[in-house]
């Protein structure tokens, strides 16, 4: 036969896949969870927990939005999923393992799951080096797409959603990274924020600050490629706080909503993990006993036979045993979280939203799913004042303004009310008393600690405010050597008086030192003065608590 009879063949063969291909009638290897009928019709594959295992990925996979969420929430709950063996002396069996990420990205990444066949994705071609270079081709240059071919786990507009959750949870997809799943940090709108002035992705920045970590969104992207200064950088804390008390408002209206879906949710999920639980043992079950057959059919005195068997007995045995024990701890771990924790949690969430958001119990990861799901993405514009406009899941819009953070140095000053309480209070007390009254107001400096003397000397200080002394020297007050010459006494006696009433002084230290008014008839120090002014003082001043000897 020649070389073109070959080919012309060969042409003929290849065409005739591809027209069944194009039908839908092409027999391919069919993936897990799949398999061919008597009619070589593609169908559920006939073992239910095949079924429920595949189905149980997808459903994961659309609560966690994430690939390895899928694969740890598996793990986490003890679920095997099929893997079948297409060669080798076990081919065609079905090998219960752990979950892998390639599974779950193989069964996200297939168009068959939601029930259409697909025929030449892939191009391959050789090299002059003999290599085979493998190349993905847009969807419309595929040879075939056959919607509706088979059943289908899922319809083709989860599929279509699930390839770009999976585009924008690549950390190394296109240029830049998009919106990526929620993680462990503290950025409530991670991957939620869009430049307001280029359009693009903000990404997360943390820094260290008062003793936990604190988020800046920023726009450095285009500054990176061109060398140029950023285009975009804003303290994130406030931000989230603001979108936290809109997000508050928001799920008011609808929280006993939530609170029942989410409960359903948390219900559906014990099941079908109860459920796959157990056809895993009824699985091991089922091994037990057929081991246990096969051991009760050999011949007794084959002993090299029965021992072997025997064996394997035991093995399947004790595997039962472990699937079971496995079974029911699990089991008994989710309905005790189930009771206690999370029932009394969705009930508090009816009732009190808000107190559930603010739980310091909460994590940041499940707090920023529950943002997602009211939010698309905030494009944010930093000016004078920040504007943030929300795009809502169902699409609606809103344009939202707040001021602008403060700078690390901004949150230590003392707020402009307390300064001008402390300048008003200098007018009538010492640094002392200030603190001590701003203390019974529950008031507080920048940095939080209480007020005392120093802070406040300190706050006179930066803020130039006018000395105690200054202004009682202004409003005519006399020190204590000036009292003494005008009345001809020694300072001495100025206190003394002071200090039964005779004159009026007013402190402005917290030492005791103060400044005296002036009297218009201030009282004069004569022979047998101590009677005259206890006498004196007992019709125009209060008598003291204690009698104070002074020499005359």
């Amino acid at each position: 036969m020649s070389e073109a009879e070959l080919h012309i063949l060969r042409a003929r063969l290849q065409g005739g896949i591809l027209n069944k291909a194009r039908r839908g009638e092409l027999m391919m290897r069919p993936p897990i969870g799949y398999a061919y009928d008597a009619n070589a019709r593609m169908v559920f594959d006939p073992d239910g927990q095949i079924q429920q295992a595949v189905r149980l990925v997808f459903e994961t996979f659309r609560r966690t939005g994430s690939a390895l969420g899928t694969v740890r929430a598996f793990r986490q709950e003890g679920l095997l999923f099929p893997r079948r063996l297409y060669s080798g002396t076990r081919k065609g069996d079905v090998l219960w393992g752990k979950l892998e990420h390639c599974h779950v990205l193989r069964l996200l990444h297939n168009p068959r799951y939601a029930g259409v066949f697909i025929y030449g994705r892939t191009r391959c071609r050789k090299t002059i080096d003999g290599e085979t270079l493998v190349q993905h081709l847009p969807r419309e240059q595929w040879h075939a797409f056959v919607a509706d071919a088979h059943p289908a786990y899922i319809s083709w507009e989860e599929h279509e959603h699930n390839q770009r959750r999976l585009r924008e949870n690549a950390h190394a997809q296109g240029s830049e990274r998009e919106k990526s799943p929620a993680r462990e940090g503290p950025a409530l709108l991670q991957g939620l924020i869009v430049c307001g002035r280029c359009g693009r992705r903000m990404t997360v920045r943390y820094h260290w600050r008062r003793g936990g970590l604190a988020p800046d969104y920023v726009c450095q992207r285009k500054g990176i490629e061109n060398a140029e200064s950023i285009c975009q950088r804003v303290s994130g804390a406030e931000i989230d706080r603001f979108i936290g008390a809109v997000l508050i408002e928001f799920i008011n209206p609808i929280t006993l909503d939530v609170a029942l879906a989410v409960q359903q949710e948390l219900h559906a999920q014990l099941e079908e993990g109860d459920r796959l639980r157990g056809q895993q043992v009824e699985r091991a079950r089922y091994e037990a006993e057929l081991a246990q057959r096969r051991y009760m059919r050999v011949d007794p005195d084959n002993r090299l036979v029965a021992d072997s068997l025997e064996a394997d007995w035991n093995q399947k045995l004790k595997l039962l045993a472990d699937t079971q024990q496995e079974c029911e701890q699990l089991r008994e771990r989710d309905h005790k979280r189930i009771s206690e924790e999370q029932r009394q949690a969705v009930m508090q969430l009816a009732e009190d939203f808000p107190r559930v958001w603010r739980d310091s119990s909460l994590t940041h990861q499940d707090r920023k799913r529950m943002a997602r799901l009211l939010i698309e993405d905030i494009t944010l514009l930093y000016g004078d004042m920040i504007t943030l406009h929300l795009r809502c899941r169902g699409g609606a819009e809103k344009t939202l303004t707040m001021r602008k953070p403060q700078l690390s140095w901004e949150t230590w000053t003392t707020p402009t009310e307390i300064v001008a309480e402390v300048d008003r209070l200098l007018n009538h007390h010492t640094y002392g008393e200030i603190a001590e009254l701003l203390n019974e107001r529950e008031l507080r400096p920048g940095r939080g600690e209480r007020f005392s003397s120093r802070i406040i000397a300190r706050i006179q200080t930066r803020y130039s405010l006018r000395p105690r002394y200054d202004r009682l020297r202004q409003a005519g007050m006399l020190t204590v050597i000036e009292m003494a010459e005008r009345l001809s006494v020694n300072p001495k006696t100025v206190k003394v008086w002071c200090a039964h009433g005779l004159l009026k002084g007013f402190r402005y230290t917290d030492k005791g030192e103060s400044l005296y008014e002036p009297l218009d008839d201030p009282p004069r120090k004569q022979q047998g003065i101590k009677l005259q002014l206890r006498a004196a003082s007992t019709h125009i001043f209060p008598q003291p608590s204690k009698e104070v000897q002074y020499a005359t």
